[in-house]
């Protein structure tokens, strides 16, 4: 059965829920010789393990204990990242169901002998969560309360990533039957 979301915009939400505000967070690493890839650039897997421990850290907020990664829904690399900057992911709830969350993660980059220079959007990714018990089974999630227009925005959004890739899941599972 589909994991269905209770509105933001439904009555039972108020006062339960909880705002995108209360499970975000934000966590920055320096790069070194140590993640780099043979271009001389920070490899690809290691902004994604940073993304995914954000979106987790996130998740547990979110959910109030232990979450695992379903699904990394979409990655997009910018920019590329360099020994020696600076980068900061910055993760909040865009949706939440009965048990699963989609997480957002923004990845930023500046070099770290530069003050004044400005961060640059280097990374972006869609990971869909799993709250769990301790048994590693689904457990329930508080409803996400979006608060303004731009949380509303990336509800929505949510919402169309995950019906694609219901869809996407039903017409394969379709082609093999």
């Amino acid at each position: 059965m589909p994991d269905e979301p209770l509105r933001p915009d439904t009555p039972a939400a108020e006062g339960q829920g909880r705002p995108p505000s209360y499970g975000s967070v934000s966590l920055a690493v320096l790069m070194s010789t140590a993640q780099a890839n043979l271009l001389g650039n920070i490899h690809g897997g290691e902004v994604v393990k940073l993304a995914d421990s954000t979106a987790g850290a996130a998740a547990q907020r979110h959910s109030g204990g232990p979450s695992v990664t379903a699904a990394l829904d979409e990655m997009v690399f910018l920019e590329p990242v360099h020994v020696g900057d600076i980068v900061r992911t910055t993760a909040s709830v865009n949706w939440a169901g009965r048990s699963s969350m989609e997480i957002g993660v923004r990845v930023e980059a500046a070099p770290w002998n530069d003050p004044q220079a400005p961060a640059l959007h280097v990374a972006s990714a869609y990971f869909v969560f799993v709250a769990v018990d301790a048994e590693g089974a689904p457990r329930p999630v508080p409803p996400l309360v979006p608060e303004t227009d731009e949380e509303r925005r990336r509800y929505r959004e949510a919402e169309i990533r995950r019906a694609h890739r219901l869809a996407r899941k039903r017409e394969i599972e379709a082609g093999r039957a």
